[in-house]
């Protein structure tokens, strides 16, 4: 009976995720009937936006492994972007990622590559318990962003900056640039994002013999602005830096630098790979 009871919980499906993923998806399929150079230009400014500034420095390399630090309205202001990318709020994303690494590829990890590359790239948000955190979970792997306020509320209302850059964009541009700002671009920095869970746990290369199968993937890194150098990400996983070599190519790190040269990044963790030769 137990057995049974386990099975029933994983191939039910989250429906509320589910509808939305779909409507997505087909509002982007439309999207690409209504091309403009603007509309182009828009999905590219919000794609470094979510996808960079927001998921890949603000979530990930700031939030969840506190390669840095920012100033306060700094790090706020990169949680905010990371909204747009409505990949959950900032404590369930970071609790989500913080049990990848404690638990990479078992049954604890939430989207672990181990139940296959539709599991890993979709099919955890689909079935899986991710969606679900308890506030026991979130309280104890993102313990420093549950005691905050600002982000206790961004967690619990982060699709509304969607909303509100939606109404933006339909007063400047029309439907036809909300379909190719909010739709298409956020079904796409899904994707890109997904490919970190799934592609580079099986294609590409290995420069660390991790616990995992982790892989650089120069594709992926291509299309998330630096995230597909996992295997160096999951060997030295506070660093800042996923490309440790000059093909590597690291957008997010030559942010991180920027900003550490203006006086608005400090205590910066980078593994570096001359170093330790």
């Amino acid at each position: 009976m137990k057995k049974i009871r386990e099975m029933t919980r994983t191939i039910e499906l989250n429906w509320s995720t589910v509808i939305a993923v779909i409507v997505f998806h087909v509002l982007a399929l439309v999207a690409l009937f209504n091309f403009t150079w603007q509309n182009f230009a828009i999905l590219a400014l919000l794609w470094w936006i979510s996808g960079s500034l927001g998921i890949g420095i603000g979530y990930h390399r700031l939030l969840t492994h506190r390669g840095f630090k920012a100033p306060k309205w700094l790090e706020r202001f990169f949680a905010l972007c990371g909204t747009l990318a409505l990949q959950s709020g900032p404590i369930s994303w970071v609790t989500t990622h913080r049990l990848h690494h404690a638990f990479t590829e078992t049954d604890k990890d939430p989207h672990t590559v181990q139940k296959g590359l539709y599991w890993a790239h979709i099919g955890w948000i689909f079935q899986g318990t991710a969606q679900m955190q308890s506030e026991e979970t979130k309280k104890r792997y993102a313990p420093d962003l549950v005691k905050n306020r600002f982000y206790r509320f961004l967690d619990r209302y982060y699709w509304l900056s969607s909303v509100v850059l939606g109404l933006i964009l339909l007063i400047f541009g029309g439907w036809q640039m909300v379909l190719w700002g909010i739709f298409l671009r956020t079904v796409f920095v899904w994707h890109a994002t997904w490919l970190v869970n799934s592609a580079t746990h099986k294609w590409g290369k290995r420069r660390f013999q991790t616990d995992d199968s982790s892989t650089n993937n120069a594709l992926v890194a291509m299309i998330t602005f630096g995230e597909g150098w996992h295997n160096n990400h999951h060997a030295f996983p506070r660093s800042a830096r996923h490309g440790f070599t000059k093909l590597e190519i690291d957008l997010n790190w030559l942010q991180i630098k920027l900003l550490e040269k203006i006086g608005l990044a400090s205590n910066v963790y980078a593994y570096d790979l001359k170093r330790q030769r």
